[in-house]
């Protein structure tokens, strides 16, 4: 006699109730994640109304959205009565050195710890990772005593040279280093290859997703760096953005709150930042899942 294993099938009814419960949970999840998204955009709403108000407007109403009436007096005034063009000037300048020379010399430096056999290369690791560890802020007087005695204070060469390379984009180098195959780079040593050719013409190309990562963070951690600006200029001509709006939000230009000031500016030195982070993690996100087909 033949044993039945099968379930019977599901009343419409039932089916009717799974169906809602997942129509629910899904709602649930959607409705959470719009809620923490508006927290999260709430306060960008914040700064694009404020800085699209009057003074007196602002003053009043600094948390409503909505300007009345709505004027651009304020970026007027950011590019009339501010240094901001010569801030954006100082920093863009600053950023694209500081971006070129990290991705490259951190990736020399990777390079070698991952590849290059020579003594003392564990304790050198070692090192990098220990200054990860320290904190910025400990490190700012010794940096600050180093390029006076250089001749680097006060300058461009001050505000570029110490952020020329870093350690945390030496071990992202590192680490993508020795996912690659060695035997890519034997092929190319067979050939008659250099080290220094092996690397640039054959390794860099395939690490393209940490080059990218690494682009985004260099690009965005010099462009935003305002400690090592306080330490390495003084003069109002070397000033960064980051200074600048430090220097705008002290109070530098008089009384009262000035908000569609402080935040028009504030806005404006936000916009770079996101066009390259926008561009660059469209291919950071194909060449990883290229990466991970591949894999």
């Amino acid at each position: 006699m033949a044993v039945l294993t099968d379930r019977p099938a599901a009343t419409p009814a039932r089916r009717h109730q799974r169906a809602a419960r997942t129509l629910a949970t899904r709602f649930l999840g959607y409705a959470t994640l719009v809620f923490f998204g508006l927290v999260f955009l709430y306060p960008f709403v914040i700064q694009i109304g404020n800085a699209l108000k009057t003074e007196p407007d602002a003053a009043a109403n600094p948390l409503s959205p909505f300007p009345d009436p709505l004027t651009l007096a304020g970026f007027e005034r950011i590019f009339a009565g501010t240094n901001f063009p010569l801030w954006l000037g100082n920093s863009l300048l600053v950023t694209v050195l500081v971006t070129i020379g990290r991705v490259f010399f951190d990736s020399l430096a990777g390079y070698a710890l991952a590849r290059l056999r020579f003594r003392g290369r564990g304790g050198l690791f070692a090192a990098v990772i220990a200054v990860m560890a320290v904190p910025g802020v400990v490190l700012l007087i010794p940096k600050f005593l180093v390029l006076n005695q250089l001749g680097l204070y006060n300058s461009y060469a001050g505000l570029v040279v110490p952020l020329l390379a870093d350690a945390a984009g030496v071990f992202i180098m590192k680490q993508f280093f020795e996912s690659i195959p060695v035997s890519v780079e034997e092929a190319a040593r067979i050939d008659g290859a250099s080290i220094f050719r092996t690397f640039w013409s054959v390794v860099l190309p395939m690490a393209k997703p940490a080059l990218i990562t690494l682009t985004i963070l260099s690009f965005q951690g010099s462009w935003n760096e305002f400690p090592h600006s306080l330490v390495s200029v003084q003069d109002p001509d070397l000033f960064t953005l980051p200074r600048g709006l430090a220097d705008l939000v002290s109070g530098s230009l008089g009384k009262g709150t000035q908000y569609p000031l402080k935040l028009g500016a504030a806005l404006l030195a936000t916009i770079p930042v996101a066009i390259i982070f926008v561009v660059f993690q469209r291919y950071f996100v194909r060449d990883a899942n290229d990466g991970s087909d591949k894999g």
